[in-house]
């Protein structure tokens, strides 16, 4: 019995319809199919055929909106017709994709895959200096050697020759850049400008060819002022002027970290409850962090009050706060290279412990550590405010010895 052909007409084309594939004869079916949301009904061209090798292929054709019943026949016998002398449409159709994906791969580079990485990326980090770092890393360290080289061709060899310079030297600043590069080329591996393995990669892969980070290089911890010499280095960062040496003042005050006390804003302080809310996103732990502020703190938010309306230490951009290099300018001014701004955190944890009789736990939160104990965390629901209060208090006055 010959195969009906013909059997859809385009007013029933229109007219139907029901999910599932409605046959037209020839290997030509109308396809109904329905958002799973919205329930809104498509409706495309399927066309089954079979290749020399025997095996039952399917491919569209187009949408009814864009081709016509009878066009969409007229592709389906061109279809059938190339299948009986070997062509494979579907196989065609997938060297094609290949082929685009390649022409894209040929035509990015590492710098262009890097930039847009961070630009896709730049609003999900807590501050600028994050994009900084990751520009300034990229552009010193890996752009000399990968720059210019099409992503697709990137290797291990390539990955090395960026890493091996400044592995014994620089570790840690080389351990986070193998993970940037990690990153860039998994973000081009998804967008199909490269294939295969990540040639930066480290478990499994480059753990084999270089040494552990804490067996490369003995960790530096930052840099922290002896207890004792506290109180006179705090009577000579007195007597420096300007905003920088007074954001200092608050940083070390409050046992901030330097990208919080910077971008300190008026809407964030509270002089009747004397506290400052430091927001989520500006903090390590992504979680709001209040600051109970001494008497010291509170002057000096009186001597910049007035300053700028919205940052409490307002740098020489209109509209922005002073330059996360300020207190590293003035530790070089006091002659200080020895010290960094990180260091008084532990300088402040060093005092509560040694010379206080403060409870971990209060030092702790004033320095806004996560608590790694698990179930230590789900039963501490305060956050120990009032006795931070005198802590920090406790703190300035042992500044002004």
């Amino acid at each position: 019995m010959p195969h009906v052909r013909n059997k859809l007409t385009a007013l029933a084309v229109k007219s139907i319809n029901s999910v599932g594939k409605h046959a037209d004869g020839n290997g030509l079916f109308l396809q109904v199919t329905a958002n799973p949301k919205t329930r809104e009904l498509r409706k495309s061209w399927l066309v089954r055929f079979t290749p020399l090798n025997g095996k039952v292929r399917e491919t569209g054709v187009g949408s009814v909106d864009l081709v016509t019943l009878a066009q969409a026949r007229e592709k389906t016998l061109e279809i059938r017709k190339n299948a009986k002398s070997g062509a494979d449409v579907v196989v065609a159709k997938a060297e094609v994709r290949q082929e685009a994906v390649r022409q894209r791969a040929a035509s990015m580079t590492f710098a262009q895959c890097a930039e847009a990485y961070i630009k896709a990326h730049e609003s999900s980090w807590k501050n600028d200096k994050h994009k900084t770092q990751w520009t300034n890393t990229i552009k010193m360290y890996a752009n000399p050697v990968l720059g210019k080289v099409a992503v697709q061709d990137i290797n291990v060899s390539m990955i090395m020759k960026v890493l091996d310079p400044i592995w014994q030297t620089k570790t840690e600043t080389a351990s986070r850049l193998r993970g940037r590069l990690e990153n860039i080329l998994d973000w081009a591996r998804v967008r199909e400008y490269r294939t295969g393995e990540n040639p930066a990669r480290w478990r499994g892969h480059l753990e084999k060819a270089l040494p552990a980070r804490n067996k490369a290089k003995t960790v530096k911890h930052y840099a922290a002022l002896p207890i004792d010499e506290y109180p006179a280095f705090m009577s000579k960062l007195r007597e420096q002027t300007g905003v920088g040496p007074l954001a200092f003042q608050f940083a070390i005050l409050t046992a901030a970290r330097t990208s919080e006390a910077i971008a300190a804003r008026w809407d964030e302080i509270d002089f009747n409850d004397k506290s400052w809310t430091v927001p989520a996103e500006r903090m390590k732990a992504g979680r709001v962090h209040r600051v109970p502020l001494s008497t010291a703190a509170m002057a000096v938010l009186k001597a910049v009050r007035g300053l700028d309306p919205v940052y409490v230490f307002p740098g020489l951009k209109c509209g922005k706060p002073i330059s996360n290099m300020a207190f590293l300018m003035t530790l070089r001014r006091m002659k200080r290279d020895d010290l960094t701004a990180h260091g008084f955190r532990s300088t402040f944890r060093d005092w509560a412990a040694e010379r206080t009789d403060f409870q971990n736990e209060v030092a702790e939160a004033a320095l806004a550590h996560v608590i790694s104990n698990q179930a230590e965390a789900a039963y501490r629901r305060g956050d120990l405010f009032e006795k931070r209060r005198a802590l920090m208090e406790a703190w300035a006055v042992f500044g002004m010895s």
